[in-house]
Order: C-alpha cells, then structure tokens, then sequence
C-alpha cells in the first residue's frame, strides 16, 4: 500500500507466510517553509477572498507583469500582493539556509580522550535507540575502503568477541544493500526470510543505512527475540539514531582533518619565518652607497627572494630571485636557487658565469619541473661600473635624469634548458643614478595599466634615499595592487650617493 505523506511504505507480501517484509522510502524534504508558517498569511487570504471573490497566490520571481496577465483591476490587486507574498517566501528561505550555515559554523572541539569518548558516545547512542524501540540488541556495520565488506565497529546486547569476526561481504547481502540505496528493510520474522542475510539470529529485526548527505557510511541493524512489526514511527526514529551515529563519525572525520590542517598550517608558518629570516638585515659598509630592499610572500611560503654580499674581491653581488610554483614547491625551489647563488659566488666569476652556472645546477638537480627567473648584478663600488646577467621576465633600470632598462635577450628562465646562454650586459653608474630591480609578481599584482605609472614614480622620486624609494613604491603597491593579491613581491633599490 502506498501512504500519502513524506514516508511511503511498500509492504511485498510472501505467499501462504505470515511473515512480511516492509521497505521504508524517505520521500525529499520540502524545499522551504509553507506559506501556512507565514503569521497573518491565512487571514489575509481568506479576507480578500471573501471580500473580492479573488483567490491570492504567490507569483513566482521574474514573472510578466500582473497587470499584462489579468483581465480585472482585482486579478491585478491580487497578483500584486501576491508577488510581495513570493519575496516573503524567498526571504523567510533564504534566512532558513542562512540559519543552518550559521549552525553549521560551531567551532568542533577536541576531547582530550577521543577515541575512548567516542566507543563510549556511540555505544551509549546505540542502547537508547534499541531501547526506545523495543529492541534486544543493535550493531553498526561501516564500508571498508573498497566498499565490497561491512565490518562491526559498534554495538549493544551483543557479545564483545563479535569484533574478531571477519568482515561480511556486501556481496549478496541483500538487506544491507537494499537499506543503502535509501530503503528502511523491516523482518519481521526472519525465519521466514532467510534470503535477506541477517547478519544475527534474531526473530525479526530492522536494518536502515548510515550515511551523510554525500557518503554512504554503512548499516544499522536493531534486532528483536520475537517476531513483531515494526511502526513507521519506529522506522523514523531508527533513522534519527543512524543520523545521530553519521554526525559522531562525521564529526571525528572532520577532528582528524582539523587537526591535520592545523599542523600543517604551523609548519607552514615555521617555514615562511625561516625563509623570511634568510633575507638579508644587514647592509655592507661601503661608503657612497645606499642597499634597501624588501620581499613579500603571497603566502607562508613564497618563490621570491632578494640579497646582497661583499664578494672576496670587494665588488658588491646583489641578486633578485623568483622561483615558480606555488607554496611548498616554489619555496623549497627558492631555497636551493638561493642557496646555489650563495655557493657560487664564492669563487672567481662574472655576472654571466654565475647565472649559467646557477641554471646548470638548477637543472642538473630537478626533475624537469622547477623554473625560476634571476637578476645578479656586480658592482664596484670605487668606479660605479656595473656588470649583470638576467635569466626569465624579472624587471631591472638605471634610473637617474634617464632611465636605462637593463633587458636581456634571452628571457628563457632558469632550469629550461642546461646550455642556455645568459648575455653579460655593462654599465656605468653616476652619482645619483639607482639600480632598481622588480620580480615579475610585482608587476603582476599592480592593476591594468600601473605599470608604466610605478615607473613615474621611480623616475620622479630616483634623487630620494634608496630607503625612501623602497617606501614610496610600498606606498605605491598599497594603493594600485589588486584585492586579494596572492603573487611574491620583491623590489631592491640600490643607489650611489657620492664618489
């Protein structure tokens, strides 16, 4: 027979048996509150029914025009208000999810013994439901990972060595499976149905699935000595138990994921203060020049890096890094592309040797998927002469009264290809010129069309102090960069002051 309301029930009756079987289908809740919810909404309708002969209904949003759809001046009355009671009913369902969302933002705390608060919590879940519904004993059958076994993980009334049975094949397990796609299975005498595999010598039992809105976790059975019939009230109540016992699991699932994260997250901000503490904080002595820089990870880890040094031959090495990729990738590649620079410098080279030598590594040392942009320049400090090599799209200009790019003619980047040539480009810097490098992040952060205004800026205020140009352009990246800027940042200003 079929019942009209939210719960139909199939009764498939077995000949000359008294026993039966009934399946249980839920039926999808309603989409949103009724109207009969609405206080006042009854009575508005029934008052203008009686005073207009017109009956009110809501009109769906976006609909043609009331008056273009009715005839009389009261249709069209009766459609207006009938739209106003439409966007009380969107309202009332938006708040309606809202509410839930807002429910659903409770912080989960941790017990500081969980998984004994668990075995006790479902045990506990496990016992009220079978008592409340007359039953003698109850287990919880889970999926395994290959979703082919159902193992016992909880139960009540049953004898604790059921835990070392092996796991029931879902194969051939008829009830367990018609209870997952949805169904509420109920024996009632299960002598009478031995084909449905009943994993326990009961007279009758129940079995309903255990599941989330998106995951099918496994069975709950409730099993009684005697034959009987089961109430759709019972059924119902079963499966509130089954929900009760998907939120605890659900719950440790997301525990365990929360806990994961959090560790990861520490490890993350670890990292990102190692790499942050591996830029340099002191600037050399040397007389006439000025060094500021400043790096900004798009996130605990980043691929930008910036650095100075004395060589052993008194020539000042300055680099800008950018390493691709994205968190963990790009900074494990920008620690080792620092790291390689660092190595290399400290032998007798050029500016062109170290950027080929520092590709060589790069590539030698990969496996084909790590790439990185460089800017390496030396500069002697008595004469002001520069010398630099650049590999991939990094932005590098003398600014002085002109501005002089520093472009290099092959912008393939670093770990491409292992005999990639990088030109060797000279320079001479006059008092008052800087030497201004950006990582391409930079550029890719401002919005459309900062770019040429960030190289105004540079060339209006080049005569300031290389601290205060590192400020203005900060100031600058302030205020033009886009929201929510997720790029590494690097911009180095290196200025000469006197002779």
């Amino acid at each position: 027979m079929l019942v009209p309301n939210d719960l139909c029930e199939v009764t498939i009756v077995a000949p000359k048996l008294p026993g039966y079987l009934k399946l249980h289908v839920e039926n999808p809740a309603p989409s949103r509150p009724r109207h009969e919810e609405v206080p006042g909404l009854a009575r508005l309708r029934d008052t203008f029914r009686r005073a207009t002969g017109v009956e009110l209904m809501s009109v769906p949003s976006g609909s043609a025009s009331v008056t273009e759809a009715s005839a009389g001046e009261w249709e069209a009355l009766a459609g207006a208000i009938g739209q106003i009671v439409q966007q009380l009913d969107d309202t009332r369902k938006a708040l309606w999810h809202r509410e839930a969302e807002l429910a659903a933002g409770v912080p989960v705390t941790i017990h500081p013994d969980e998984q004994h608060h668990l075995a006790v919590r479902l045990e506990a879940v496990l016992k009220a439901g079978a008592q409340a519904i007359g039953c003698q004993a109850v287990a919880m059958y889970m999926l395994d990972e290959t979703s082919k076994h159902l193992k016992l993980r909880s139960c009540w009334g049953l004898p604790k060595s059921r835990f070392l049975d092996a796991p029931r094949p879902l194969r051939g397990a008829v009830a367990d499976l018609e209870a997952l796609v949805g169904h509420a299975v109920m024996l009632e005498d299960t002598l009478l149905m031995s084909d449905w595999s009943v994993p326990e010598e009961f007279r009758s039992a129940i079995c309903v699935p255990i599941s989330t809105p998106t995951t099918l976790l496994g069975t709950l059975w409730m099993f009684c000595d005697r034959p009987r019939t089961f109430s759709k009230d019972e059924s119902n109540l079963m499966e509130i138990v089954s929900g009760r016992l998907a939120a605890d699991l659900e719950r440790e699932m997301l525990l365990h994921q929360a806990m994961d994260v959090r560790s990861i997250r520490r490890q993350l901000r670890h990292a990102g203060r190692w790499q942050d503490q591996r830029l340099p904080r002191i600037k050399p002595l040397l007389h006439g020049w000025e060094i500021a820089g400043k790096t900004i990870q798009g996130d605990y880890l980043g691929g930008d890096f910036h650095d100075w040094f004395v060589l052993p031959d008194g020539t000042l090495g300055i680099v800008v890094g950018d390493a691709q990729g994205r968190l963990v990738e790009a900074g494990l590649t920008s620690a080792a592309l620092h790291s390689t620079v660092k190595a290399h410098a400290n032998y007798r080279h050029s500016a062109q040797q170290l950027v080929e030598r520092t590709n060589e590594t790069l590539w030698s040392a990969s496996a084909g998927d790590q790439f990185a942009a460089l800017f390496y320049a030396k500069i002697q400090p008595a004469s002001g002469r520069i010398e630099c090599a650049s590999a991939g799209p990094i932005d590098a200009s003398i600014v002085g009264p002109q501005a002089r790019p520093l472009a290099t003619v092959d912008d393939s980047p670093l770990g491409m290809q292992p005999d990639a040539v990088y030109p060797l480009q000279r320079e001479q810097m006059q008092v008052g010129d800087s030497l201004v490098v950006f990582s391409q992040g930079f550029k890719r952060s401002l919005k459309v069309g900062k770019a040429k205004l960030l190289w105004r800026l540079v060339q209006r205020h080049h005569a300031i102090s290389a601290n205060g140009l590192v400020d203005r352009i900060e100031a600058f990246a302030g205020q033009h960069c886009r929201e929510q800027v997720s790029e590494d940042r690097t911009w180095l200003v290196i200025k000469r002051t006197v002779v």
